[in-house]
């Protein structure tokens, strides 16, 4: 592998690129896990990655006039062509992407790296680039699942991974309105901080969240793990700044308006294939005072589900809610390892040591009253229903451990093991229909190809009308794992569709969904979404094949 330019060494602060998060953190597999694989019969095969210089990487095909420019725009120290550049903006951070990383394929990486410093310039690299045929893929965090960072046709023109790490500032701060102004590659946590000088929060709290950024939770419509309280990142969003091939559009000018259809929308979840958001202008709450988390015990997945329709009924949703089936709760997913490897209580013991059914986790914010108020009241719900209370470690736990599950899937493809995750949303009545339907279709396809599934899942992010599903999928690799997950993972879309579910909740469309994408939006919605990419990128240049093709 040859390089050119600069390169960066891996430091304290920076992840790896071959897998999830920060060197430091990743440790091997606890020895109860391992039994656990065991027992399930699923083979270890011990594999690591390949040396960063054993990397495969394609020329670099970006004309030298074309980089010049690019320099003239953003700055000679800002477009990166080095190898290790583009190989840390190759795809994102699916089993798949890893898997064909590890394996030392960066053969989809861009051409450079471009770091713009605000809208100004974000704005004159898309003209650039639309009028050179330059393929353009914003990148914020690079956590996409679902093939967002892959592009259609990167073999036909040159392709630029666009990095908005550089628009990281906390603009204006209005207290009185309960808004401020985020630049769209600040990530979760520097957000929190700036934002807590001024004694405010988002709330918004995703697995990925370490990592990703203000405008891909807007590019993509996250939710995190208080979205029942604080709502989902598209209800936090009351302005956006958008920069496209043809110009700029600012979105968003009261807390209400019946100006015709809501057009942030057309931006919210597009994945940057309409224009790339540089600053988002989100609705904020004070800190609050109090923090709590509880574990229960629920007799069954049924029952638990029908108590979380329950409180959901009664506007009783707790900020975080969290209910782990039968197969999660054993597995260990739903009180994940202590840091150093050291393992929680089971989640199924009861206060008397008797075995439970399955785990639900329930957490709290607000003034320190209304927690205890909204605490008590959810409690005589779950109490009422058959639930039983968790030792008082069993919610903190659960959110120690929040982090930790994106490692402990590097930790398994360590040992040649496969794991992946889907997710998908239903109303409460259909619910139990598409539970099973994905579980036997990912069963059934991968159990099929010999190679032991274990499938598990929790309920989340409750709604009035209905919840999200979210499956965790380990397995054998075989000798074609990722021919293996697509086949299961199609077999799954088909199972969502017929069960009246959503393609996905909250991980996007990306390429891995788009397939399924007609029969949520009808045809006619599919030619709208083509339609409005022509109008606002008339030569194609952005992210091409992500969301519509």
């Amino acid at each position: 592998m040859t390089s050119t330019g600069e390169v960066r060494r891996i430091g304290s602060t920076e992840p790896v690129w071959w897998g999830w998060g920060l060197a430091s953190e990743h440790e091997p597999l606890p020895d109860e896990a391992r039994a656990l694989l065991a027992r399930l019969g699923i083979p270890v095969r011990p594999t690591t990655p390949v040396p960063l210089a054993q990397v495969r990487l394609p020329p670099a095909r970006l004309p030298a006039a074309a980089r010049d420019a690019l320099a003239t725009i953003v700055g000679s120290g800002h477009v990166h062509t080095h190898d290790e550049a583009r190989i840390r903006h190759c795809r994102g951070r699916s089993t798949t992407d890893l898997l064909r990383l590890r394996a030392g394929d960066a053969r989809a990486a861009p051409d450079a790296v471009v770091l713009p410093a605000d809208h100004d310039e974000v704005l004159a690299v898309l003209r650039l680039a639309s009028r050179e045929r330059i393929t353009v893929v914003p990148f914020g965090g690079g956590t996409s699942v679902v093939g967002g960072l892959e592009p259609a046709g990167s073999a036909e023109r040159p392709v630029v991974a666009l990095d908005l790490a550089r628009l990281d500032a906390l603009g204006r701060v209005d207290r009185e309105s309960g808004t401020a102004e985020l630049g769209a590659g600040l990530r979760g946590p520097r957000a929190e901080a700036l934002l807590a000088e001024h004694g405010l929060t988002l709330g918004h709290v995703p697995q990925s969240w370490e990592y990703a950024t203000i405008g891909g939770f807007a590019a993509t419509r996250s939710s995190g793990q208080a979205s029942s309280g604080y709502g989902r990142f598209d209800d936090l969003v009351v302005g956006l700044r958008v920069a496209t091939p043809v110009g700029s559009w600012e979105l968003g000018r009261a807390p209400a308006s019946a100006a015709g259809p809501d057009l942030r929308e057309l931006l919210l979840g597009s994945e940057g294939a309409f224009g790339v958001i540089t600053q988002v202008v989100a609705r904020v709450r004070p800190l609050p005072a109090r923090r709590i988390f509880e574990g229960w015990s629920v007799p069954d997945f049924a029952t638990g589900t029908r108590l979380l329709r329950t409180l959901a009924a009664r506007d009783l949703r707790p900020t975080v809610c969290r209910l782990s089936d039968e197969t999660e709760t054993v597995g260990g997913l739903a009180r994940p390892p202590r840091p150093g490897g050291q393992a929680s209580a089971t989640g199924t013991d009861a206060p008397d040591g008797s075995p439970g059914g399955c785990h639900l986790v329930t957490g709290y914010e607000g003034s320190g009253p209304t927690v205890e108020r909204h605490a008590a009241e959810v409690a005589e719900v779950l109490l009422a229903g058959g639930a039983r209370r968790l030792d008082a470690a069993a919610g903190p736990d659960w959110e120690r451990g929040r982090f930790r599950a994106p490692y402990l899937r590097d930790a398994l493809l360590d040992l040649g093991i496969f794991a992946e995750t889907l997710e998908t949303a239903g109303f409460w009545a259909t619910l139990p229909a598409l539970y099973a339907g994905v579980r036997d279709a990912l069963v059934g396809s991968l159990g099929s190809a010999g190679l032991s599934p274990v499938v598990m899942c929790h309920i989340s992010h409750l709604y009035e009308t209905g919840a999200s599903l979210y499956f965790t999928v380990v397995c054998a690799q075989g000798t074609d794992p990722i021919g293996s997950w697509r086949a299961a993972k199609a077999a799954a879309g088909d199972a969502i569709v017929a069960a009246g579910g959503t393609i996905t909740h909250h991980h996007a469309v990306g390429t891995e969904h788009r397939p399924w994408l007609g029969a949520e939006i009808g045809d006619l919605g599919v030619d709208v979404l083509r339609a409005v990419k022509r109008t606002l990128d008339p030569a194609g240049i952005l992210n091409p094949g992500i969301l519509i093709a």
